[in-house]
């Protein structure tokens, strides 16, 4: 069984209770759990809310919600605790604020699994331009000639501009591997940098990169927000 889990915790930072935020009459965590219902890989999706006014609002959409602690460390963190005594093979986290996710990129991801050494997974996209590679709040990744995560950036390095993929914050485990990653420690760098797969590299654990052609973005801003009911509203 795969499974899908996004993790809607309600305090965000950037643009406030931005799970809850109205898109055409929707709250915006409703769209993304629509479209991940579509991807034919998971059998299962749940919502991992930490909040009672988050269900509330949820309640009259039919979303499958589980409540999750509010202290969690990482998204990530919160996924596992939905999938710990559930049978699951790959467990996907799906970010909250991706109303335009495209299913199939869900499906392209759990499909890297068919081969027996990947550990985790992650997407990423050739479509990153000067501003984004500026910009903290679009995260880069480097990778390798084999398709595996060398580093993740908020702020770039001059010698490494023309290297940059825009990276696309969606993780898949296998579900040994999710546990494993939340019994490691925080790095200093997950810390610093607030990146989660940082964890990961910096155990020395490969994650594996799903290059796409994708071009969603998440809404992480006032500005994003505006932007996407221009293209979408």
């Amino acid at each position: 069984m795969n499974v899908g889990v996004i993790p809607a915790r309600l305090h965000s930072t950037r643009l406030p209770r931005k799970i809850l935020v109205p898109i055409n009459e929707k709250p915006l965590v409703v769209h993304v759990y629509e479209q991940a219902l579509q991807a034919d890989s998971l059998d299962e999706v749940f919502v991992a809310i930490d909040s009672d006014d988050t269900a509330e609002v949820l309640k009259p959409f039919n979303v499958n919600t589980v409540m999750t602690f509010s202290d969690h460390k990482s998204g990530t963190d919160r996924v596992a605790q939905v999938v710990e005594e559930l049978d699951t093979d790959i467990v996907v986290n799906i970010q909250g604020d991706e109303p335009a996710m495209e299913p199939q990129l869900i499906d392209d991801l759990v499909g890297i699994f068919d081969t027996p050494n990947v550990f985790m997974a992650t997407p990423a996209t050739s479509d990153i331009s000067v501003e984004d590679e500026l910009n903290p709040n679009v995260v880069k990744v480097l990778v390798d000639q084999n398709n595996i995560a060398m580093a993740f950036r908020r702020e770039p390095r001059q010698y490494e501009m023309s290297g940059y993929y825009r990276h696309i914050g969606m993780y898949a485990f296998r579900k040994k591997a999710l546990m494993k990653f939340t019994n490691m420690t925080q790095s200093e760098n997950e810390k610093k940098y607030k990146l989660e797969q940082l964890r990961i590299l910096d155990n020395g654990l490969p994650i594996h990169v799903l290059m796409t052609d994708y071009s969603g973005r998440g809404i992480d801003t006032e500005e994003d927000l505006k932007t996407f009911m221009e293209t979408h509203g």
